[in-house]
């Protein structure tokens, strides 16, 4: 599993002080860039700007436990729920304060850029994807 911290900031949230829900699908994303950074040691950048490729969401399933306002602390955990030919489903749960606030299901595909359409996952990414399988 890989695991990540963001502080929800002004700029997360609603009128009301806590996280506005569009901004959880920007955090989603951070997290995945997060996880080829820090968890895969992929430079996301590099992997999009020199190797063309992507990895558009296609498909998000989202349950908003628990309102998390400004200030607090999101942690959000990722794992692998499955691996396709050029495809995965990404299982993310996020908690703060001990209490959990999210729980996500998406699905992303590895396209290359130009042209757009689903190439498939090399093996040496696929094993390095591996390591942060769910457990079942």
């Amino acid at each position: 599993m890989f695991r990540v911290d963001k502080l929800i900031r002004f700029h997360h949230c609603d009128p009301a002080g806590i996280v506005f829900y569009p901004q959880y699908f920007v955090l989603m994303h951070e997290l995945v860039e997060d996880w080829f950074s820090q968890g895969l040691n992929i430079d996301y950048a590099e992997f999009v700007r020199e190797h063309g490729m992507g990895l558009p969401m296609v498909k998000l399933e989202c349950e908003f436990l628990a309102p998390i306002p400004m200030g607090n602390v999101l942690t959000l955990e990722l794992a692998v729920k499955r691996i396709g030919n050029s495809s995965l489903t990404l299982s993310v749960r996020g908690s703060a304060n001990g209490r959990e606030s999210l729980r996500a299901a998406l699905t992303v595909v590895h396209t290359s850029i130009a042209p757009m359409r689903p190439v498939p996952i090399p093996q040496a990414l696929r094993s390095a994807m591996e390591r942060f399988r769910e457990d079942p």
